[in-house]
């Protein structure tokens, strides 16, 4: 005789039997597992053998067969594919003696006594690339006419949007700019400017010594750009002629 109860939420099924040994000894039994996929009562549910499991050690060999090829000798026995490396005598030397600890203090002991790759700075600079993106400035033409003509590509993709642009119309039909402003606290020196104006007017120099005292001295307006072009146009134009056939 045996009755059970109902199946707890957390899949507890507990049941009550009684004992078929000799007195009325109750016995209390609960079954865990509520999954049906386990037990020998489920095994109707699977139409299919089940897959048989496997170690498939000899498919990652074969897989690893091309990258360590064994290698064997004239009688066809396999070969030691480390015989070649270090042996065990080697390894206890280096292990004891510290002989990667010697060779790197002794790296550091020959450049003690080399002269130092310090640079004095300010009094020695070091070299600058063509490409190094410094101090805002503003190109004229030779004949002193301003390069800008407006555009506003420049403005438009500045991710800072730091720029700020107004034009006129010129008498000849052309535009110009009537204020060419640049706050260089927004500006996060990516070139981008640089890269989308047309007639190279806006480029970034090479200076990079232009610490201010305030934050005003950081807003340039379109004098001070043009000042900066003027005062460093050879240097600009060196750069942009060593710097072309990469464009």
């Amino acid at each position: 005789m045996s009755f059970s109860r109902t199946r707890l939420i957390l899949g507890l099924q507990p049941r009550l039997v009684f004992a078929a040994r000799a007195g009325p000894a109750l016995a209390a039994r609960r079954l865990i597992s509520t999954s049906p996929c386990t037990g020998a009562q489920h095994h109707h549910h699977h139409k299919e053998p089940l897959e048989t499991l496997t170690s498939k050690i000899d498919e990652r060999q074969a897989h690893g067969a091309h990258l360590l090829p064994a290698e064997t000798d004239a009688a066809g026995n396999t070969l030691n594919s480390y015989r070649h490396g270090p042996s065990a005598l080697d390894k206890a030397v280096h292990l004891f003696f510290f002989t990667e600890i010697i060779r790197g203090m002794w790296i550091v002991l020959e450049n003690f006594f080399r002269p130092p790759y310090t640079i004095m700075y300010p009094f020695e600079k070091g070299p600058l690339s063509p490409r190094f993106r410094g101090e805002h400035a503003l190109r004229r033409y030779p004949s002193g006419e301003e390069r800008c003509i407006a555009c506003k590509l420049c403005e438009a993709i500045c991710p800072a949007q730091a720029i700020t642009i107004e034009s006129e119309a010129r008498q000849d039909g052309s535009r110009k700019t009537t204020k060419y402003d640049i706050d260089m606290t927004k500006c996060i020196y990516c070139g981008f400017c640089q890269e989308a104006c047309p007639v190279d007017a806006i480029v970034e120099t090479q200076n990079q010594e232009f610490s201010v005292e305030n934050r005003e001295e950081l807003l340039y307006n379109k004098e001070k750009l043009l000042a900066n072009g003027d005062r460093a146009e050879a240097e600009i134009a060196a750069n942009l002629h060593s710097d072309h056939v990469y464009r």
